[in-house]
């Protein structure tokens, strides 16, 4: 059966949520979905809900289940996804998520109206921690682009303009297989590590201020270190590994006009990493070295390169000095600039 949109959905020892998750997922407007569920080899019950949606659910004959051989995390389970989706356009969802009963009708319309290769929703975060709920509204604003580097400029422009996040957007599946693009296989911050450089493969991008998706991050979660008591060095580690990744992708677009804006917003948030280790070394063990913090900072390019971008020049260099510098230097200028950002 042909499909217009596939829903991706991994699976993962998440047996208190799913339900939730598939309750949304089912009750979209939008009729052309193929609900495609990858089972990541957990160790609860989890595909034992699902596979009881798929035989009792109305929609039930539209939810296929692909299972990996053993568990690989979300980077693996995402690019199975990719591969094996039958819809023209893909849409992840995590599975302890929720989407509203529009979201993929809403998103789809867009699509056509503009043959967007890419539509984003707005999302809410809600966060869970001890007995305590708090709701965040990230809407963005009503936009369109359709001409050749005016959505890649706007994003490398604006460090907090676009969600780092792989859901959440409509995108044509088209995109991820004639460019080759995958999600990196790590377990931290594979969001990140792959959609900072969407931007460069596509062209026609619609931003829609609707609250499409429910993010929940609950208490525990790895990716929410402010409500722990400690935090292992080699969490931290993982996602400064991941964040590397992105700074190899560096040579494939170094003659666009916009590189100079990405290399900023790359190393940018690299600095906002050495910030957060500063401001929670205190629960962080083993501690990182000065030296280790310093080389978060480091350029993938050299200090020529850097002189020769074709704008930002003074910012981009401020950047590349904090990763040469020697490691006591460095760190204290890094801590200096992160209380006057208010980040310590």
């Amino acid at each position: 059966m042909a499909y217009e949109v596939t829903v991706g959905i991994p699976v993962y020892n998440v047996e208190k949520y799913i339900r939730l998750t598939m309750d949304s997922a089912l009750a979209q407007t939008f009729q052309s979905i193929e609900f495609l569920v990858l089972d990541d080899c957990g160790t609860d019950s989890s595909m034992d809900i699902v596979r009881g949606y798929q035989q009792t659910h109305p929609r039930g004959k539209d939810i296929r289940i692909v299972s990996q051989p053993q568990n690989g995390g979300l980077g693996r389970a995402r690019n199975r996804i990719i591969e094996e989706a039958q819809g023209r356009y893909l849409y992840h969802l995590d599975a302890d998520d929720v989407i509203a009963p529009n979201t993929i009708e809403l998103l789809y319309e867009n699509a056509l109206r503009y043959d967007a290769d890419m539509v984003y929703g707005s999302y809410e975060r809600i966060e869970e921690f001890d007995n305590e709920v708090r709701k965040t509204q990230y809407c963005y604003p009503a936009l369109v682009f359709l001409k050749e580097y005016e959505f890649a400029n706007r994003v490398y422009s604006d460090y907090g303009f676009l969600q780092a996040n792989t859901w959440n957007f409509l995108i044509k599946r088209d995109v991820y297989i004639k460019n080759n693009v995958r999600h990196k296989t790590v377990n931290f911050w594979e969001d990140f590590s792959t959609t900072i450089d969407l931007p460069t493969y596509v062209t026609r991008v619609v931003l829609l201020p609707d609250i499409t998706y429910y993010y929940y991050c609950r208490y525990g979660s790895l990716s929410n270190f402010q409500s722990r008591n400690h935090i292992d060095k080699s969490e931290i580690q993982k996602t400064i590994d991941a964040m590397a990744l992105v700074k190899k992708e560096s040579e494939r677009i170094k003659s666009e006009p916009y590189f100079h804006k990405r290399m900023y917003k790359v190393m940018m948030t690299h600095f906002y990493m050495a910030c957060s280790i500063l401001k929670q070394e205190s629960i962080i063990s083993p501690a990182f070295t000065k030296r280790e913090i310093r080389n978060v900072m480091c350029s993938p390019l050299t200090f020529t390169e850097t002189c020769s971008l074709k704008g930002w020049r003074c910012r981009n260099l401020a950047l590349y000095f904090l990763g040469v510098l020697p490691a006591s230097l460095s760190v204290g200028i890094i801590r200096l600039l992160g209380r006057h950002k208010g980040l310590l």
